[in-house]
């Protein structure tokens, strides 16, 4: 990478070719810039400067940073807590295996599945965090392909067509066309054309072409005021131009927004959800670490005894296999505690929610988005296409009246270039009279631009301004009906076109800065030549000299009527619209004979813009119309949605500060007659604001308007700081850092550019901004259900804690070994978890404040439901263990039907002395069509024979899971209020749970990994007794709840304002 991509200067400054002073170019003369860089822009830089200019600079392209190596992002994704211990689990559970692997036998296949499911689980997670990674580079890319490629220069004396832009140095001298893209920043040095426009709205986010001049500007302009720099990256809609290259590379406006983009991507943080479950991993760690320590220590005695001598500990022995054996226990811990299936669950609930938001029009690029948008706390928008339509439209038509000093006005209705959407109200189709004929006759044929369908859409070719004219001329219609006929039925300008055929237009006197008006002259079907003229209505109405009335006739322009228009016209602009005044002259002696013949003398006059303020006098003036770029129909509902859901929206446009303050108004962020001149600030006066947080912690809405980039970025950071969740959208390469900063970036998928999109969260098909508030919702309602099943897993997960725990504990048997509590966490609760990802969203969902980000995921009181629910696990679990090996018959259903024998509870809890006892005997016992026969040696009772009991405790722990599913449908409401099938999803996934639990249990080879046998009938009864009373349990805690919400609430505010004093 060259010099070219280093920033020499500050944002207001150019560098010199000596590398040393800063130039400010567009505060300077086009003679002092030609003088500074040391060129004249007839001949351009000799081979030898250039030569040398370029070992200064370097190339004109885009910095390359180095990506993250592929080594450094597959670490990464194992910077978390609970990834690390699922990974130590892994890898002790992978030791263990092959220990038992060395000995044979059936326990071989059993022990590897659970090492392996768990190694693939960690290999997936880590793929799709890598390529959520790389997604991130994109954005980096797709600006690149902004850049131009080829350049027309002149070096040497030469003109050099199809030049590599990478190539261009401070100094060149460059020939720009319409329809060329930029290559550098550059200062206009002479319009060869009488007038030159640039489309730069995605960089400055203005929303019409600008006219670029050679005229110098203040020194302290904005991005937006330097008239005579063309920045690289735009694209030139009209006329052309010789400039003169001054930034290159970095140094470049788009070479800031790269490298803000590259700073903003290094600034991402953890969703809200990412930070409560890394709280979470770290709780847990601790948690099982100290349950593993009492394990052992509860269990030493069994795989370590010493005597004592003398008071002293001598003859220590060790038992490798009982250590062992306590060390599966204690890996079995780590597996039971470890919701090995919540991050599937997660990812297939916001994968759910992605389509539902597709279905509204949220395109959701990145998967946390989802449920950061539930805790949204701003809206930063854009104004142009977000809360407007980005389709210019006209709004008022003033028309003159029936004498001298009076005037008609008409309100148009519509907000989009489809002729068909609103109309004029009070208007009488095809009954104009003379004066609404000639303003129709302006608008349609003093116009370049054109209107077209595509799609469900219909869309603008060249100026918005003159598309919505045109849109005008159709619903003000033809004079004495529209001939159908005479136009195709698809013909969407039809009254235009009918224009056009009666007047034939052969010359155009181009728009230009100096007289701000536009004219064109028409050989009309009386034979005559009429010129036809719009433009600015104060400088239309300086060279008319007289006035049309309604009936035709045309009078002397007083002094009175010149008042009573410019008063129209301060009574619009005051309503942000801008105004068009029509005009036409029909004496024009010069082009008599004129039919746009180049050898005709008045061709000569044509060809000099000079002479058009001559040409245009005289005028005589028709009317005027207000135009604008119109809000949203459904923006104000969203913005009074917003302030319900206690959501703050903050406008931040490029546009001008007047217009966006009438816009702002209309849409409900400020009220009409509010004082709002502590809430509306330029993007400069804010910079500058003694203290800009207390300005952003204002109550209501906010606008920034001519924002530039740096400022957006501003504005996004320190909300952020502040501690809010903070939504920014936009459409331009200028908004792509502040995207990329923000919590969700939301991209405009009609008007965006590729970099905003890639710099984004999510994309909004339909550029509206209440698709971004129905998103809000959609995401408030899933992080309620993603709630409920994280919930809802823990529980589980702490039942099952509390089962191992016990076991330890009591001294019996192992209950379930790790591939089953595996199997559970993955697949039994995987179903339910997922279905609760359905719960239908609360109805007040937008009626409530949004959820702090620091919120707990699992409150006090919400833990101790739990873990009062998880020791009923425990004890489920284990008793339904220890209640098959020490009672024929339990509640009524008897259970000596297999034939197996009874033990003592303390024969059970001192299974480890078996070999001990004197005439133990066991009698063989049925499971399904096997037979379990003990005779060689009776203590394989308490091993082998624990598989019944072992297969019992496992159908405890899924039958208990699956109604605790029922109990998550609701934090505090009973069933009797949420019925199960208010979500029948969750009914199907029950069904599939029960479903992959028969599976294993009655197809043999999978019985045999999973350690298990098929029950009987009365043995489905137990386990349906011992597993019912969870839902009683719940229903009891849960009224409990409902009877001490108040009370917690208050704490909990009382808790949280003692925290931030």
């Amino acid at each position: 990478m060259g010099k070219g991509g280093q920033d020499y200067a500050n944002n207001s400054a150019v560098e010199s070719p000596s590398g040393k002073e800063i130039f400010p170019a567009w505060s300077k003369s086009a003679e002092e810039c030609e003088e500074y860089y040391q060129v004249k822009h007839q001949f351009g830089l000799s081979s030898a400067e250039v030569e040398k200019r370029c070992k200064i600079y370097g190339y004109n392209e885009m910095e390359k940073h180095e990506g993250v190596s592929i080594f450094k992002l597959i670490l990464d994704q194992f910077n978390d807590t609970l990834v690390r211990i699922l990974l130590l689990a892994a890898v002790v559970s992978f030791i263990l295996a092959w220990l038992d692997g060395e000995e044979g036998g059936e326990k071989e296949i059993t022990a590897f599945v659970e090492p392996l499911v768990i190694f693939l689980i960690l290999i997936v997670n880590a793929i799709v965090g890598i390529w959520q990674e790389n997604n991130a580079e994109k954005a980096l890319e797709a600006l690149k392909e902004i850049q131009s490629e080829q350049a027309t220069v002149i070096r040497d004396g030469k003109k050099i067509p199809n030049f590599p832009a990478k190539e261009l140095v401070p100094g060149d001298i460059v020939e720009l066309r319409v329809g060329d893209k930029v290559p550098a920043d550059m200062r206009v040095l002479k319009l060869i054309s009488s007038t030159c426009r640039v489309e730069q709205g995605s960089l400055t986010g203005e929303s019409e072409a600008v006219s670029k001049t050679v005229k110098a500007v203040p020194e302290n302009s904005d991005i937006q005021g330097k008239k005579c720099i063309v920045f690289a990256g735009t694209t030139v809609v009209n006329g052309n131009c010789i400039c003169l290259v001054t930034r290159i590379g970095m140094s470049t406006e788009i070479g800031k927004v790269h490298a803000q983009i590259q700073e903003a991507s290094q600034c991402e943080e953890d969703t809200p959800l990412k930070k409560k479950l890394n709280e979470f991993g770290e709780a847990l760690t601790l948690i099982i670490g100290i349950i593993c320590a009492l394990v052992w220590l509860i269990n030493v005695k069994y795989f370590l005894t010493w005597d004592y001598d003398n008071g002293w500990p001598q003859n220590f022995k060790f038992s490798f296999e009982k250590c062992t054996y306590y060390f599966e226990i204690a890996v079995a811990l780590a597996v039971a505690a470890i919701p090995e299936g919540l991050p599937a669950v997660i990812t297939t609930c916001l994968a759910l929610g992605t389509r539902k938001m597709a279905q509204k029009n949220a395109l959701v690029r990145k998967l946390p988005s989802v449920e950061t948008l539930g805790c949204t706390t701003v809206i930063c928008s854009d104004k142009t296409g977000t809360l407007t339509t980005n389709q210019m439209a006209v709004a008022k038509l003033v028309a003159m009246g029936i004498r001298v000093g009076t005037l008609r006005t008409f309100s148009v209705d519509g907000t989009t270039y489809d002729p068909s959407d609103g109309g004029i109200v009070d208007w009488r189709a095809g009954l104009m009279d003379a004066n609404l004929q000639m303003i129709a006759k302006i608008a349609a044929i003093c116009n370049d631009a054109g209107v077209e369908e595509s799609g469900h859409h219909f869309v603008a070719n060249g100026l918005p301004t003159e598309a919505a004219l045109k849109v005008l001329v159709e619903k003000m219609g033809f004079p004495g009906g529209l001939d159908v006929s005479s136009s195709g039925h698809n013909d969407v300008l039809r009254c235009s076109r009918l224009w056009s055929e009666l007047e034939h237009r052969i010359a155009t006197l181009e728009f230009d800065r100096d007289r701000k008006s536009m004219g064109v002259i028409v050989n009309s079907s009386s034979g005559k030549k009429t010129l036809l003229v719009k433009g600015a209505v104060e400088n239309v109405l300086e060279r008319s000299s007289y006035v049309q009335l309604l009936d035709g006739s045309v009078e002397k322009l007083d002094q009175r009527s010149r008042d009573l228009i410019l008063d129209s016209l301060q009574g619009m602009s005051s309503s942000a619209l801008r105004c068009l005044g029509f005009a036409y002259k029909e004496d024009l002696p010069e082009f008599a004979t004129y039919n746009g013949d180049e050898d005709h003398p008045a061709h000569e006059l044509l060809l000099n813009p000079e002479n058009y303020s001559s040409i245009e006098s005289q005028l005589v003036f028709v009317g005027l119309v207000g135009l604008r770029d119109p809000p949203r129909k459904e923006v104000r509902q969203a913005i009074e949605d917003c302030q319900a859901a206690g959501i703050r929206v903050m406008v931040i446009t490029g546009d001008n500060k007047n217009t966006a303050e009438a816009i702002c108004r209309e849409i409900g962020v400020f009220g009409s007659n509010e004082d709002i001149s502590s809430k509306s600030l330029t993007g400069k006066d804010f910079m500058v604001h003694p203290n800009q947080k207390d300005h952003l912690r204002q109550t209501g809405g906010l606008l920034f308007s001519r924002a530039e980039p740096r400022h957006k970025q501003e504005i996004v950071r320190l909300l952020k700081e502040d501690g809010e969740v903070v939504a920014m959208t936009g459409d331009g390469v200028n908004d792509a850092p502040a995207l990329k900063l923000a919590d969700i970036g939301v991209a405009m998928g009609i008007a965006g550019t590729e970099v905003a999109k890639e710099a984004s969260d999510m994309v909004l098909a339909d550029d509206n901004f209440s698709t971004i508030v129905a998103a809000v919702g959609e995401g408030r309602s899933i992080y309620n259900n993603m709630k409920a099943f994280i919930r809802y897993m823990i529980s589980s997960n702490i039942g099952e804690v509390a089962s191992i725990f016990l076991t330890a504990a009591l001294g019996i048997p192992e209950g379930m070994i790790p591939v089953q509590l595996l199997w559970v966490n993955l697949v039994t609760d995987g179903p339910p978890a997922t279905a609760l990802g359905f719960n239908p969203p609360d109805r007040d969902i937008m009626k409530k404040p949004p959820r702090r980000s620091n919120d707990s995921l699992i409150t006090a009181w919400i833990l101790f439901r739990y873990l009062v629910i998880g020791l009923y696990v425990g004890i489920a679990t284990v008793g339904v263990f220890v209640i098959w090996y020490t009672h024929g018959s339990f509640l009524g259903i008897d259970l000596a039907g297999d034939g197996h024998t009874l033990v003592s509870y303390s024969q059970l809890a001192n299974w480890g002395q078996c070999s001990t006892w004197k005439e133990f005997s066991v009698a063989p016992f049925s499971a399904g069509s096997q037979t379990f026969s003990f005779a060689s040696d009776p203590c394989e009772y308490f091993r082998v024979g624990k598989i019944k009991a072992s297969t019992l405790s496992l159908s405890v722990l899924v039958a208990i899971e699956m109604f605790n599913s029922l109990n998550a449908l609701s934090e505090d409401g009973s069933l009797m209020t949420m019925p199960p099938w208010v979500n029948p999803w969750l009914l199907v996934a029950m069904s599939v749970s029960f479903g992959l639990h028969f599976l294993i249990m009655y197809v043999p080879f999978l019985a045999q990994v999973f350690g298990i046998v098929p029950l009987s009938l009365n043995e489905w009864l137990l386990v349906l007794a011992v597993a019912f009373p969870v839902v009683l349990i719940d229903e009891v805690l849960k009224f409990i709840g409902r009877c001490t919400s108040g009370w917690r609430n208050s704490m909990t505010r009382a808790t949280t304002k003692h925290k931030a004093e």
